[in-house]
């Protein structure tokens, strides 16, 4: 399709024609990648075509006219880079994260695992316990050669204790990572005709619930994916509570209501400002441990004077309608937001998945350390499901690595 292959690594024009027809398709930006200096270890080449759908249609119907070519499968060019360990799991997660990230914050969590945030920590850990079991090890099969020092399981033990303590400080932060992945949950919750809804249109800025004077409008969840201020909001509105309610739409939804509220990082429970000492704390539902509740007073604007004294910590006056007391209440979301989150160093879990592997190693780690006086044998097995869940983690396996420790270090054999 292109008449010369291009210099290497070096972007030149030229015309991208059919090689069944000859008729030139596009005028083009092509690069070349010979293997195995390319992202997938294999030659590549890049075609940086216009836009248009016709042009793009037409160069994909003349290369799948080529013998042995065809379209990738989902995910194909990540899963041959892994496999030419240009990534491990750790990094391919880190850029699904990437492509899926819709805030700033997301961005930055999901950029630093595909740089190698935690993978590079992990083989960190990884190098240190193949030290650990290469020592053990030699004192276990070499023990008659006089060059293998007596003192090897001590300093194993001292190396899983310094690694297993960094996992479990590195464990401590998981639920943050999970948490920026996924996003907060803040729940608007209260008795029907309160407001909820248009305060979901209103910090959504879009009219993503119906509104109407009619109580009881709101019979499901609706869910709305906000970026507040660079981090990630999913904004629920719930239907009313009722409990006077026979109609079994209504009770339902009510129930789906105090499931998202036990869930929920942050309630809103909203009422209205005219009738405001009506609802207790002890009449709402019940929160997910660690949850907050803040207290919103609506329709402000609606009373006559206006309210003249400051409102107390987490409750907030505030006008749906117009907009009045909405900014104090979203800069109160954005501080409650950077709490959650954190604003030191990124977390480096970010998965279930990696939270998992990391908790295998740390438990294998403390059987370790733990029976250390039950024998060499025993401690070896649990240095080797250490490294093995770090294997799992990164997706990298490798035993053969122990034994070029043992016998470049101690010279066994010489």
């Amino acid at each position: 399709m292109i008449g010369r292959i291009p210099e290497p690594r070096r972007a030149s024009l030229g015309k991208v024609s059919d090689p069944a027809s000859g008729a030139v398709l596009d005028e083009a930006l092509v690069l070349w990648f010979p293997g195995p200096g390319s992202e997938t270890g294999e030659d590549m080449a890049e075609l940086h075509l216009h836009g248009g759908r016709a042009v793009i249609s037409a160069v994909l119907r003349a290369l799948g006219g080529l013998e042995g070519f065809r379209l990738a499968e989902p995910g194909e060019f990540t899963r041959r880079a892994f496999e030419a360990g240009r990534l491990d799991l750790t990094a391919v997660e880190g850029l699904a994260d990437l492509v899926a990230a819709e805030t700033e914050a997301q961005r930055r969590q999901a950029l630093g695992q595909l740089r190698g945030l935690l993978g590079d920590r992990a083989e960190a850990w990884r190098e240190g316990l193949i030290e650990a079991l290469a020592l053990v090890e030699a004192g276990i099969d070499f023990s008659d050669e006089g060059d293998v020092p007596r003192d090897l399981v001590p300093r194993a033990i001292e190396i899983a204790r310094s690694v297993e303590r960094e996992i479990a400080e590195t464990l401590a932060g998981a639920g943050r990572g999970e948490r920026l992945r996924e996003g907060l949950w803040v729940a608007i919750a209260g008795r029907p005709n309160v407001g909820k809804s248009t305060l979901l249109n209103r910090l959504a800025r879009r009219e993503a619930a119906i509104v109407s004077p009619h109580a009881g409008t709101t019979r499901d969840v609706i869910e709305v994916h906000l970026d507040l201020k660079g981090y990630p909001v999913n904004l629920l509105d719930t239907a009313g509570f009722n409990e006077a309610s026979a109609d079994p739409i209504e009770q339902e939804g009510m129930r789906r209501a105090r499931d998202v509220m036990g869930r929920a990082d942050l309630v809103l429970w909203m009422t209205d400002a005219r009738d405001a000492e009506r609802d207790s704390a002890a009449q709402q539902p019940g929160l997910n441990p660690g949850a907050r509740r803040w207290r919103v007073i609506n329709k402000i604007d609606l009373l006559d004077p206006k309210p003249s004294t400051l409102p107390a910590p987490d409750q907030f006056l505030i006008s749906a309608a117009t907009g009045a007391g909405v900014e104090e209440l979203v800069a109160a979301m954005v501080r409650f937001a950077g709490e959650a989150f954190g604003r030191s160093e990124p977390a480096l879990v970010t998965r279930e998945r990696q939270r998992e592997k990391l908790g295998e190693v740390s438990a294998a780690l403390r059987g370790a350390i733990g029976g250390a006086g039950e024998g060499d044998e025993l401690l070896a097995e649990d240095l080797r499901h250490a490294l093995a869940g770090l294997g799992r983690l990164t997706g990298r396996l490798d035993v053969e690595e122990v034994l070029d420790v043992i016998f470049r270090e101690f010279c066994v054999g010489k």
